[in-house]
């Protein structure tokens, strides 16, 4: 027997997901997104694209300009990060090379020389989003930023997001990089299947560590929903002046979780929030057997 997802609004349709049906799967293993009816009624929000999913099912419950190519800033990191915690050892070594310690923008305080586990590395690009220690994961595992991208769009690719296209590991400003909402929700759908990830992004405070120093910082989440929004458990903020403000955020609440993305926001914060609460009151999930 194949289970089936039914996902109701109010008591006006019902729409069923057969996870086993012809053409709803990517290489991942999960259902595809699918469009609900009235997927583009929803709460007023100021972000030019925009996508609301439930997280298991793949059902698509809001979307505006979604498969518009924009700038993704920092929520790049994503798939930096999942690159990192997938084919990297945690325990092993990074050291900083001057090139990596002089990206600009949001960092975790690296210098040329410095050494800090993998790990450590994964959190401060999470949690606190460094350029640079994203910098220093790309050519600790591909040997160049340059190399790493290749692998980070292939990656992407492989998680059904097949309008996406990465320059760098971290996001800042290059030709050629861009996603879109619809693909930063199938990125964020996989990665908050990896448990390493999935406690990263919902840690609010955490301390970073260094070897071969007695330097401790702390790290504080860029995500200020954890703090404010009922069940917000992930992922990750993106600014810069091209893409404006972004952010992939998402919440679970009993057994659902839901994936919100604004992108280029004038409230990204009040976006995800009312997008993430419209989907829980207006949608119902109910698992059943055909």
């Amino acid at each position: 027997m194949t289970a089936s997802v039914t996902i109701l609004m109010g008591l006006s349709f019902a729409v069923y997901l057969t996870a086993r049906s012809p053409g709803y799967q990517v290489e991942s293993g999960f259902p595809r997104m699918v469009y609900v009816p009235g997927y583009s009624k929803g709460p007023a929000v100021t972000a030019d694209s925009a996508v609301l999913i439930d997280e298991e099912s793949g059902a698509i419950l809001y979307a505006k300009n979604e498969h518009i190519r924009r700038a993704p800033a920092s929520t790049t990191k994503i798939v930096t990060a999942l690159l990192a915690i997938e084919y990297g050892k945690m325990n092993e070594t990074v050291t900083v090379s001057p090139r990596a310690a002089s990206v600009g923008g949001t960092s975790i305080w690296l210098r040329p020389g410095d050494k800090l586990m993998l790990a450590e590395m994964v959190k401060g690009v999470l949690m606190r989003s460094g350029n640079d220690g994203s910098a220093a994961i790309a050519e600790h595992l591909a040997g160049s930023e340059r190399e790493f991208a290749v692998i980070m769009t292939a990656k992407a690719r492989e998680m059904g997001a097949l309008n996406t296209q990465f320059r760098n590991a971290h996001g800042l400003k290059a030709v050629g990089h861009f996603s879109t909402a619809y693909d930063l929700a199938a990125l964020a759908r996989n990665a908050m299947q990896n448990k390493i990830f999935a406690s990263l992004v919902s840690t609010r405070e955490s301390q970073l560590s260094w070897e071969e120093k007695e330097q401790v910082r702390v790290l504080r989440n860029t995500n200020r929903l954890l703090w404010t929004l009922d069940g917000a458990d992930g992922i990750k903020t993106g600014t810069t002046s091209q893409a404006g403000k972004c952010l992939v955020a998402s919440a679970t609440r009993g057994n659902r979780r839901l994936i919100a993305v604004v992108l280029h926001s004038d409230d990204r914060w009040g976006d995800a929030a009312r997008l993430l609460e419209y989907g829980f009151q207006s949608f119902s999930l109910c698992w059943g057997a055909r």
